[in-house]
């Protein structure tokens, strides 16, 4: 049986992914030569669930698990910025940017998605939901001098806010992993209530 690597995001917009962009570009021209890979603008998303590899014949009842676990959710905005490292600035694995949306509709989203792919069999991600884009990743090859470099250069920077977006629909996209770099296909969409 055939499988393909998917996970539920949410699709950023045009503003976003070109503020993103300029970011990276900032980030790059600082950042100790080839000691980051980052991550194709366009190809930039907010993750809820990560599935991993799932047979092809499963598709379907995942799309109608996560259009069961949007009902009831209507449309919201939420702003980007702050810049941040997954474990921490010593530690560098992960540079992204955060996500901020304060009344709770987000978190709320995330958890009914969560338990809705539970119920089909995927273990619930061990980490509380933490809403981030992912900017890049440090390079396995990179120095420890250069990661703590890199880090140094994410604690001091100050991105402040980004822009908004307003969220209408939730992905369930395709992952086709190439040499250069991932690429991203929605395969369904869910939509939120609300305008």
């Amino acid at each position: 049986m055939k499988q393909i690597r998917t996970f539920i995001a949410i699709k950023l917009d045009e503003t976003i992914n070109a503020a993103l962009a300029d970011l990276q570009r900032q980030l790059k021209a600082k950042a100790p030569q080839g000691s980051v890979r980052w991550v194709r603008p366009e190809g930039i998303h907010l993750t809820l669930k990560f599935l991993g590899d799932v047979p092809v014949n499963r598709i379907e009842e995942i799309k109608q698990a996560l259009i069961q676990a949007c009902v009831g959710f209507p449309a919201f905005s939420f702003s980007v910025g702050g810049l941040g490292c997954f474990p921490n600035p010593r530690r560098p694995r992960v540079v992204w940017v955060g996500v901020q949306e304060e009344s709770g509709t987000l978190a709320g989203l995330q958890k009914a998605i969560e338990d809705g792919m539970e119920k089909l069999g995927f273990a619930p991600e061990g980490r509380r939901f933490h809403a981030h884009l992912t900017l890049g990743r440090t390079q396995r090859r990179a120095s420890s001098g250069d990661a703590r470099r890199l880090g140094q250069l994410v604690s001091e920077t100050d991105i402040g806010e980004l822009g908004q977006m307003e969220v209408r629909a939730v992905s369930l996209m395709k992952s086709d992993l190439k040499p250069t770099g991932a690429v991203y296909t929605r395969l369904a969409a869910a939509r939120l209530e609300g305008t």
